[in-house]
């Protein structure tokens, strides 16, 4: 995870608050969930080091989530989505033919929320 979005995402945390990141840095107990040797625990504890400690001087908590593309999966978020408890935040919707100005204005790193693509 870049450093300086975790940077900024701890600063907009609650204390008590939890962030959870699905770019990484996957965390010992991650490695712990998915049954990873003993020395690829001390891996993940040494690549997410960084983040525990901004968690920890937040009053926050960091974990790494995986996500797999699965269809019970995707069909759990979209439940939380429909009755409000994740609340997606849609900056710009384009049209299908607008495809490359939607990435152009993704990689300009000014949008404030999720980039939409219209497909019908």
């Amino acid at each position: 995870m870049n450093t300086k979005i975790l940077d900024k995402s701890f600063r907009i945390l609650k204390a008590g608050g939890q962030l959870i990141s699905l770019v990484g840095p996957p965390t010992p107990e991650f490695a712990e969930e998915i049954g990873l040797p003993w020395y690829l625990k001390l891996v993940t504890k040494l690549l997410s080091s960084g983040a525990k400690k901004k968690a920890k001087k937040a009053s926050a908590t960091f974990r790494f989530l995986f996500m797999r593309a699965e269809g019970s999966q995707l069909a759990n978020i979209t439940a939380l989505i429909e009755v409000g408890v994740i609340k997606p935040v849609i900056d710009k919707i384009f049209a299908f033919e607008q495809t490359n100005d939607a990435l152009t204005y993704v990689e300009s790193g000014r949008a404030k929320g999720k980039v939409v693509i219209k497909v019908k």
